[in-house]
């Protein structure tokens, strides 16, 4: 039987120096856990524009649909501002997510202890702090049509249009409720169908969906009270599944409760393949970051968490995965940090390359 096969894209500013240390992590994984990774490597967004004259190649396109799971570092850089729309950087990663029908993003929001003191809330509120936000990637406001900036009379319109049908949220609340199953058994569901059609469409959706999960508690929320109990009262929450407007509103809400981006990992899941593996694709949540790109004090532990959650939902190595998690918890509760996360009670400095060795010690020391 062939390794699984993963597709690494490092992308535009800290993307490969992140991503260098996710290869240490990976071939630890290979050397000393027997858990072995066919790894090919390509380009996406500036540096792909650069070589190609555009953000994603056809050929890289292709590549991403074959592997079990696309590894991707961070895409975009002010070099890039002056770039037609159509060939910016950021269109790269959008057409893997829309080609790839990646049609929902897991966006953990985790508090470790080490690090509750760096949250802009009170210690109390955000200690032991692990949700989860299903965001609908692929549909609603940012793809449907119409859409653009139009003359209207004597003077100019933008249109956005939000859409959705049945199938699309039904199949993301599916996953949201098979996440629940594996977590805690309780879901929120948030939208706006006080005064939107499609919220009130996917508030029917949604609980149509959940009469096949019983034992999932299911609430319902409208999404702006949802971002003001996010910062009030966060641990109240164990899954969030929304939509693609309120999801990357709300996912960055959450994603500031821990402290600081450098630690906050994702992955967009799609339909299973002939594997029966979801097509995905991870990727830390932080950008590229090129104002401290190539200096080694970019934080890769994003980036590595992406991994952990590869190994998790792609290749079914949830105890490796754990394994992943618990060492870069030993690493910060020992106090070694990256610039970051470098706070008033100060902490062990290290770059970008000697976190990603600490973390492969801790490894070790697992063994």
């Amino acid at each position: 039987m062939s390794n699984p096969s993963i597709l690494i894209l490092p992308g535009d500013g800290i993307g490969p120096e992140v991503m260098a240390e996710v290869r240490k992590i990976i071939d630890w994984f290979g050397a000393k856990r027997d858990l072995a990774f066919d790894v090919s490597e390509d380009l996406v967004g500036g540096a792909a524009y650069d070589k190609h004259g555009v953000p994603l190649a056809d050929e890289t396109m292709a590549k991403a649909q074959e592997v079990d799971a696309v590894l991707l570092g961070a895409v975009g850089g002010p070099k890039y501002d002056v770039l037609d729309f159509s060939v910016k950087p950021e269109r790269g990663l959008l057409r893997l997510r829309k080609e790839m029908d990646l049609f929902a993003n897991l966006r953990p929001a985790q508090c470790f202890d080490a690090l509750a003191d760096f949250s802009s809330l009170k210690k109390d509120v955000v200690a032991g702090l692990d949700i989860m936000i299903v965001r609908e990637l692929t549909s609603g406001v940012y793809f449907g049509e119409p859409r653009g900036i139009f003359n209207e009379g004597n003077e100019r319109v933008g249109i956005n249009t939000q859409r959705y049908t049945e199938s699309e949220i039904e199949r993301v609340a599916r996953a949201a409720f098979e996440l629940a199953m594996r977590r805690n058994k309780k879901l929120c569901s948030m939208e706006k169908a006080n005064v939107m059609e499609s919220g009130i469409l996917w508030r029917e959706v949604v609980t149509r969906v959940g009469q096949d999960y019983p034992e999932v508690e299911l609430s319902h929320m409208y999404a702006d009270n949802g971002a003001m109990q996010l910062v009030r009262a966060p641990k109240q929450f164990d899954v969030i599944v929304t939509d693609n407007l309120f999801g990357d509103i709300l996912s960055d809400c959450a994603a500031m409760l821990t402290g600081s981006l450098g630690m906050l990992p994702s992955a967009s899941l799609g339909a299973p393949m002939e594997n029966g593996r979801p097509k995905a694709m991870y990727e830390p949540v932080h950008g590229s970051a090129p104002d401290i790109a190539g200096q080694g004090k970019a934080n890769p532990i994003a980036c590595i968490l992406s991994f952990a959650m590869a190994l998790r939902y792609s290749f079914d190595q949830g105890d490796e995965a754990t394994r992943l998690e618990t060492a870069i918890e030993k690493v910060l509760a020992d106090g070694v940090r990256t610039a970051d996360l470098m706070g008033p009670e100060g902490g062990v400095p290290v770059s970008t390359s000697e976190m990603g060795d600490k973390i492969v010690a801790a490894l070790d020391a697992s063994l």
